[in-house]
């Protein structure tokens, strides 16, 4: 198909997103998008999460295990926190550089085909790896590839779904995560046998389906006259917001950071949680982890799309934010104190439901608040992702030293998640441009 579709007729008879205008800066008004390009869009997510998510649950603790046994804890933080560093750097800072790219390819599509390529990549080098540095290396290759894709798959919403679909869009979108998180977490399993095969299918997977939102997508064009200016100050911003410029947009962002610092606790430190605290045999954690990610992902993928449509239903958003961070807090009391492997299962699909009212609300919300909307949207939601990223890199220093003091407590560590989780239930409030 052509790069930019131009006849409004013939989108609109595809079911794709109409653009309004040669560029970002120049769509006011959105028409709805048809349920064609909403499902590819949510297949090109789930591509990503496949390839990304499984190697934080299970895949790198795999490798670290298998190439530095004495080591595994601190080398599993290592790499887990400096590739989130690497996330927290790439996905503004190709935000904004998608936010200024006019090639005749389109100002996103660039961002979708290069990114699943080098995570592609990337997860190779995890799979061959033989040294704990170059298992560093290909994550943080991994992360900033993936975050380059991400920070183009963040910007269509804003780009092509109207306010009126946000919300159900949204948590369209984050069915993606669950399902990606199963179905990859599955496909290791299953492919256990295999290490390159293990990574490479689900990176494989990502590829073809972002190629396939790259071939529909009605990306804009942006002309080269209408290129904001990049320098030191531009770059620099790429990475911050004055939060008391647009103080609805700041509070979003620490919700959202509060709410996943407690997330990449539970993510990072399941599998030592299980082995450690319900003594759960090495040999049956990539099973368990499966069945209780299968659980949690079923919850998130009901509750998503049931509460961005109430939320759009009822013209609310932070209700459900706060609401469901709350939610999330009692799930991780719940998973502090498991006297079971049952109780465990049961309080992951309570954290399902929250995370998935939470995610869809609050993205719907966020976009609606996002500052400069028409021309630095990328790059504004790459500085949102921030606060999901940089948990990942910051919780895993300091639960080292929790953990010590606590004397190797996976209770007490998950306490203090669920206090940082209940935080972010009240950060949401005092959001203002929503109801």
């Amino acid at each position: 198909m052509e790069t930019v579709i131009d006849d409004k007729a013939e989108a609109a008879m595809r079911g794709l997103p109409v653009p309004a205008g040669a560029h970002a800066g120049a769509a006011p008004h959105l028409r709805r998008a048809g349920w064609p390009f909403i499902v590819i869009y949510g297949m090109a997510y789930t591509g990503l999460w496949m390839a990304l998510l499984p190697p934080i649950l299970l895949g790198l603790a795999m490798r670290v295990r298998v190439i530095a046994p004495a080591h595994a804890t601190g080398s599993l933080s290592l790499v887990v926190g400096v590739g989130a560093l690497m996330a927290l750097f790439g996905n503004p800072f190709f935000g904004r550089l998608s936010d200024r790219t006019t090639s005749r390819f389109g100002m996103r599509r660039p961002w979708l085909v290069v990114g699943a390529l080098g995570g592609a990549a990337g997860l190779a080098m995890i799979a061959t790896a033989a040294s704990v540095p170059q298992l560093l290396l290909g994550w943080c290759v991994t992360q900033l590839a993936c975050n380059a894709q991400l920070a183009a798959l963040a910007a269509i919403l804003a780009d092509q779904i109207p306010a009126s679909q946000r919300g159900t869009v949204s948590g369209i979108v984050n069915i993606s995560l669950p399902l990606g998180m199963t179905g990859g977490t599955f496909l290791v399993e299953a492919l256990a046998d295999s290490t390159l095969a293990m990574f490479l299918v689900p990176a494989a997977i990502a590829l073809a389906a972002a190629l396939l939102l790259a071939w529909v997508l009605p990306d804009h064009r942006l002309a080269a006259a209408r290129r904001p200016r990049y320098g030191w100050r531009e770059f620099l911003g790429s990475f911050w917001i004055n939060p008391l410029r647009f103080p609805d947009f700041s509070w979003a962002w620490s919700s959202r950071f509060l709410l996943y610092a407690g997330v990449s606790l539970l993510m990072t430190y399941q599998e030592f949680y299980l082995i450690g605290q319900l003594g759960c045999a090495p040999a049956e954690v990539p099973r368990r982890i499966f069945l209780s990610t299968l659980v949690q992902s079923c919850a998130v993928a009901v509750s998503s799309v049931l509460g961005g449509g109430l939320s759009d239903a009822l013209g609310r958003r932070k209700v459900f934010v706060s609401g469901a961070a709350l939610l999330y807090a009692l799930a991780l009391l719940a998973i502090a104190f498991a006297a079971s492997y049952p109780w465990f299962l049961a309080a992951m699909a309570l954290a399902g439901v929250a995370q998935g009212v939470y995610l869809a609300a609050d993205l719907a919300l966020v976009t609606d608040v996002l500052p400069e909307r028409e021309t630095h949207a990328a790059r504004n939601l790459g500085i949102f992702n921030i606060a999901s990223v940089l948990p990942q890199s910051l919780m895993p220093a300091i639960a080292p030293g929790i953990l010590s003091a606590s004397g190797g407590s996976y209770a007490v560590l998950f306490v203090v998640a669920a206090i940082l989780v209940a935080l972010g239930a009240w950060a949401i409030l005092p959001v203002r441009g929503v109801r």
